[in-house]
């Protein structure tokens, strides 16, 4: 009988130990924090069960509540952050539903206790008090929800805008920098010497013709640089005279003269060695600046 009651023991020992364990594993691999408004969900609830008057007049919707607020209260990874939102907002109706109904509840208690004939006034207030603090709490959940709703679209119509903007510089094959959107467009716009535009230009031009047109409000700096081949009046004439055959492009295909600037810069600014042929061939360029705007917006 001993032994039997031993084994017993020994057994329930390694079962718990095997469910600490497991619970332990089980934490360890949760996240440590709860989705956002989880915890004020659990102080709404605490405060509902807290209560003297409501606490044990919806047992059952406050035991519902709890379950829902456990759930809510699970950790979650950024890919389900949107199934902690429903989780959240699903338990804060529960706590709210266990709230009304304590209330009402609590009402019907007063009628009674109070008793209809001699106190029907009294009882008619404290019923209004509670169906304005109901109203009131209704009202201001929903125009929350409206709210959160609104906030949470703008910044998903802007995390599409942000992407899609992406997708333009890349497919303009332009860099990003402080000054702006950087297009950089090679010699093969312009035969030597020359400042006329190749009909391989248009491709390249068409496609910021198209970006510009999204972008109305965009002002634009096109910047003619050349190799050091050449005196430098020369060359500040070639590349003045450069950029001001893309300005004329670009007017032409109905950018507004206003958003438009010029600069020949010459062989001031070179971005590679002009003792090689490869390094002259970088430096023979037109770079189209598309600036920042000055207020907030997409960059």
């Amino acid at each position: 009988m001993i032994t039997s009651t031993m084994q017993y023991v020994t057994r329930g020992s390694l079962l718990a130990a095997v469910l600490t364990s497991s619970l332990l594993v089980t934490s360890c691999a949760m996240s440590p924090s709860a989705p956002p408004g989880a915890e004020q969900v659990r102080g709404k609830l605490t405060a509902l069960q807290q209560n003297p008057d409501l606490s044990e007049r919806a047992r059952i919707e406050i035991r519902a509540a709890e379950v829902a607020v456990r759930i809510a209260e699970q950790p979650v990874s950024d890919r389900e952050a949107e199934l902690g939102k429903h989780r959240v907002y699903m338990a804060d109706r529960a706590v709210e539903i266990a709230e009304a109904r304590a209330a009402t509840k609590y009402a019907e208690d007063q009628r009674l206790r109070l008793g209809e004939d001699r106190d029907a006034a009294r009882l008619q207030a404290r019923t209004q008090e509670v169906d304005r603090a109901r109203d009131e709490a209704s009202r201001a959940r929903t125009a929350e929800l409206a709210a959160q709703s609104l906030q949470a679209d703008a910044a998903a119509a802007a995390m599409q805008q942000s992407k899609d903007y992406q997708r333009q510089i890349e497919a303009l094959e332009a860099e990003i920098t402080d000054r702006g959107v950087v297009l950089t467009l090679g010699d093969v716009l312009f035969a030597t010497g020359s400042s006329d535009l190749q009909k391989d230009a248009n491709n390249s031009l068409n496609k910021l013709v198209s970006f510009l047109n999204q972008y109305p409000d965009r002002q634009v700096l096109i910047e003619g640089h050349t190799d050091d081949v050449g005196s430098v009046e020369f060359n500040r004439g070639l590349s003045e005279r450069r950029a001001e055959s893309v300005r004329g492009y670009l007017r032409q295909q109905g950018i507004a003269s206003r958003r438009l600037a010029t600069a020949g810069l010459g062989m001031e600014r070179p971005v590679a060695n002009n003792g090689t042929a490869a390094g002259r061939q970088q430096n023979r360029r037109v770079e189209i600046i598309i600036e920042n705007p000055p207020g907030p917006g997409v960059r």
